[in-house]
């Protein structure tokens, strides 16, 4: 091993590997266990160690049911023990050199998902030598997203959101080491990572832990007060068998049996409750004391640059896979609205014939994926941005691309078809269809643009391509620009008149 594969941290040396263009260092402890006393309770530091930890392979990856879609490389393991991080770096950077540094937060509906799906491989960032990239880990489902605080004293309310944020404050401290800039961090994730980075921009304890901030396809109303989260953290203690006074069985209880309970709830709620998620963070009070597009709304939002947007066809992954988180049919949207009409008689919500009469234009299979599409992340997105484009520069865009085959198939720009383009790992091996009927040609051209639009972000706040692609200008009232992300670029005003005019501008969101 070289001598530049060992980084001295706050808590002790580590040892990772380098490819000659890449230095990689995975599986980093960024906290102490979150097991037994600590299970539902925010992270502590870890003990500090000595000599070089090895950082080689990813830790363990947070415990959680089986997914048809997050796959896992072989030898990672599931654990509580899961806080730790990963960290890719140019292999000629070193301390001093103050690369801008991208901090990714994975999506997985607040259910699913880790640092070491392959996917989020952090060395086609690192290799153009212009960042730091680090992937931070944190508990999901009900280990990380179940709201205890009412009925055990010592459990601390978003543990999940809390893990972010030690990872967050263990690149400040540490990324110097690995020649990255702590003032120059870009936190980014999608889907529920996008949701925890909007959360985290109305989140004061935040401030100072990101200079710029990527969400892509966030759910960005899907926050809930504590009444809501104490529902389904009574639930889940029911459905186990066990009385919220016994703290000693709660903190004992094997983990496979919570997460197992937990995804029972997950897959509950909304069908019970069409629009609503089981987990996800929670106005707290203290960590997030205001719902985040109220915080919006009022230009309240941590003034950070930020790139947010969505996908254009979001839902039909959902609707494949026949997936209850986005209600698509005529009853269980007309009980969302209902519902929420209920719980928010302050809100303006538009009736159901006016719903149905703004989407009359599309072929009837497409109207309830395309109501869904609209409350669920574009108009969320498009509220972030109206708010948040008052207190800092904020891009709004929306990814049209898709490959031949997907949109043969139906399945278009749908939710996480972005990432293999971000990321610039498009699986391209003989094994994946996706570009079987072509466009892996334009699928590179739309990858080298997009990363290089992240990086500028990043590096300077200016989202530009190294080509001659069309200029991002930023989200104002009243040109409300987009970037249409297709074969070719184009910004677009006015891209959400039709979303707008029904759904309006003051952000719906359950309580």
């Amino acid at each position: 091993m070289a001598d530049n594969d060992v980084v001295d941290t706050v808590h002790g040396p580590v040892r990772g590997t380098s490819d000659g263009s890449v230095r990689s260092f995975r599986g980093i402890r960024f906290a102490a266990p979150p097991v037994g006393d600590l299970r539902w309770r925010a992270p502590e530091l870890p003990e500090a160690w000595t000599e070089p930890a090895d950082a080689t392979a990813f830790g363990p990856m947070p415990v959680q049911p089986a997914n048809q879609i997050i796959v896992f490389p072989d030898g990672v393991s599931q654990s509580e023990d899961c806080l730790f991080l990963n960290v890719w770096t140019p292999e000629s950077a070193r301390p001093g050199d103050d690369l801008p540094v991208m901090a990714w937060v994975h999506g997985g509906a607040y259910m699913f998902g880790g640092t070491a799906q392959p996917m989020f491989d952090g060395r086609s960032f690192a290799h153009t030598g212009e960042v730091v990239v680090v992937t931070l880990a944190y508990r999901v489902g009900a280990l990380g997203f179940l709201d205890l605080s009412r009925l055990l004293p010592d459990a601390d309310p978003n543990p999940a959101l809390r893990d972010v944020l030690a990872g967050l404050r263990w690149v400040q401290e540490n990324i110097r080491a690995f020649g990255g800039d702590p003032d120059r961090v870009t936190l980014f994730g999608e889907s529920a990572g996008g949701g925890i980075v909007t959360t985290l921009l109305a989140v004061p304890e935040a401030s100072g832990l990101f200079a710029r901030a990527i969400a892509e396809s966030s759910p960005a109303t899907s926050v809930y007060g504590q009444d809501r989260s104490e529902h389904v953290a009574r639930t889940l203690l029911h459905d186990l068998g066990i009385d919220a006074s016994d703290t000693g069985m709660l903190r004992g209880l094997a983990a496979d049996r919570i997460t197992s309970a937990g995804m029972d709830i997950f897959s509950r709620i909304p069908h019970d409750d069409p629009g609503t998620l089981a987990f996800a963070p929670v106005v707290d009070g203290h960590l997030v004391p205001e719902h985040p597009p109220a915080v919006f709304a009022r230009g309240g939002s941590l003034p950070v640059p930020l790139i947010i947007g969505t996908n254009r066809d979001e839902a039909t992954l959902f609707t494949r896979m026949k997936s209850p988180l986005m209600p698509v049919s005529t009853e269980a949207l007309a009980v969302m609205t209902a519902d929420l009409r209920a719980e928010r008689p302050d809100l303006d919500v538009p009736a159901d014939a006016e719903i149905a009469g703004a989407y009359s234009g599309l072929r009837a299979p497409a109207r309830g994926p395309a109501i869904s599409r609209d409350l669920g992340f574009r108009m969320p997105t498009v509220w972030v941005a109206e708010g948040h484009s008052r207190v800092a520069p904020t891009y709004l865009y929306r990814f049209d691309w898709t490959t031949p085959l997907l949109r043969l198939l139906g399945i278009g720009a749908s939710h996480g078809t972005e990432l293999p383009y971000v990321w610039g790992n498009l699986a391209t091996s003989r094994k994946d269809i996706t570009f079987r009927l072509g466009g892996l040609r334009t699928g590179r051209a739309v990858s080298t643009r997009m990363q290089s639009r992240w990086i500028g972000f990043a590096v300077d706040g200016e989202p530009s391509a190294d080509d001659d692609s069309a200029p991002w200008p930023p989200y104002t009232v009243p040109e409300r620009r987009s970037l249409v992300i297709d074969r070719t670029d184009a910004a677009v005003a006015d891209l959400d008149a039709e979303g707008l005019s029904v759904w309006g501008t003051t952000p719906l969101a359950f309580p």
